[in-house]
């Protein structure tokens, strides 16, 4: 029974990412009826449980925390792409289109992955235990990306309205690339042990139990193309939902921002169901790796990839937040070190997290 139960998943996480690119392929540059936005949208679902197996199978190959590296650094660069490409046909009008992906991504991450991670592993443990010297790291390295990329934009002197100038812009493209390669040095290489599960005493490292053997390097590499086709096509589907989406907003008269939090949110999936299964594991550290991770490589790599496609980009590039977004993001930055500090969080900084993550999702529909 186990073995035919096994057997079927990986069928159908072999097959759900190429019936999804499929989609994608014969979808792409058309005008959808709506049973075709509905299968398009039932693909999207299957390439996102897909590409949650297929990222759980190298990161148990590589162990952590690359395998968390993996699928953040796989996301944001599809997402990067799809930013780009939407800039590039959308002229002026998709001036902001960067600034609101990028901070949709952080508050979808740094309060609602976390959140929920927060709330998954204190109900099942009561306490969440993760390492406060990483993750502290990794939020202090999100702060200061935000802070260059998003809120100095809107005090500077030199270039009118909340937009850099081109050596500013610049400046901050270099500085961003470079604090997200110091980040993944450390991650990865100098101060490894920061970001691994940390074991509870008297007990070993929580969910080391559960795995088998690690899979070959045949399945590895295997899993590892079909987690970049799935995410593809979970971009790809979004982008194609995404007219849908917004006929849907403005039927039913919601600014333009949501239908750009409703993508991210769905571009973000992978991510999310990753970092819950992490959790229930009791495996938190797991899951801030991935919630942190994707905040920083989300604008470690966009601001870089827009600045440098503003070469040849026609209209602004507005990047400067507004005064309600800079509340939320300073709010943000205060309860995140006070949760990540201690290196132990309950149920309430679960529910402060989510608290803060429904007032950005409200005052986007409700600005």
């Amino acid at each position: 029974m186990i073995s035919s139960t096994a057997r079927l998943t990986r069928q159908w996480t072999t097959w759900g990412p190429v019936v999804a690119a499929v989609a994608l392929g014969l979808g792409w540059g058309r005008d959808l009826p709506g049973f075709a936005v509905a299968l398009i949208a039932l693909c999207l679902i299957a390439a996102v449980l897909a590409a949650v197996h297929h990222a759980e199978v190298v990161a148990h190959r590589v162990g952590e925390p690359f395998g968390s590296l993996v699928l953040a650094v796989a996301v944001t660069v599809i997402e990067v792409g799809l930013i780009v490409t939407l800039m590039a046909g959308g002229g002026e009008k998709a001036s902001t289109y960067a600034r609101d992906t990028v901070f949709a991504a952080v508050m979808i991450t740094c309060n609602g992955i976390v959140g929920l991670s927060l709330l998954v592993a204190a109900l099942r443990n009561r306490v969440a235990v993760f390492n406060a010297e990483g993750s502290g790291g990794a939020l202090a390295t999100v702060c200061t990306l935000a802070t260059m990329t998003l809120v100095l934009p809107s005090f500077t002197t030199s270039h009118p309205g909340p937009e850099f100038s081109s050596a500013q812009l610049a400046f901050a493209a270099v500085a961003s690339l470079c604090l997200y390669g110091v980040f993944v040095a450390v991650q990865t290489f100098r101060h490894r042990d920061y970001f691994l599960p940390v074991a509870r005493e008297g007990q070993g490292v929580p969910g080391a139990a559960d795995h088998a053997e690690p899979p070959s390097d045949r399945e590895t590499w295997a899993s590892l193309g079909l987690l970049v086709l799935a995410l593809v096509a979970v971009v790809g589907n979004a982008k194609l939902v995404s007219p849908t989406i917004e006929n849907g907003v403005e039927s039913a008269g919601l600014p333009k921002a949501v239908v750009g939090v409703v993508i991210a949110l769905m571009v973000l999936l992978p991510e999310t169901l990753a970092a819950l299964r992490a959790a229930r594991r009791d495996r938190m550290q797991t899951s801030l790796n991935l919630a942190y991770g994707s905040a920083i490589a989300s604008i470690g790599l966009t601001i870089p990839a827009i600045a440098l496609a503003s070469i040849w980009l026609s209209g602004p590039l507005v990047l400067g937040l507004g005064p309600v977004h800079m509340v939320l993001l300073v709010l943000t930055a205060v309860v995140s070190a006070l949760t990540v500090v201690p290196g132990r969080a309950t149920l309430l900084q679960g529910g402060v997290h989510l608290s803060i993550f429904a007032a950005f999702v409200f005052l986007s529909v409700s600005p």
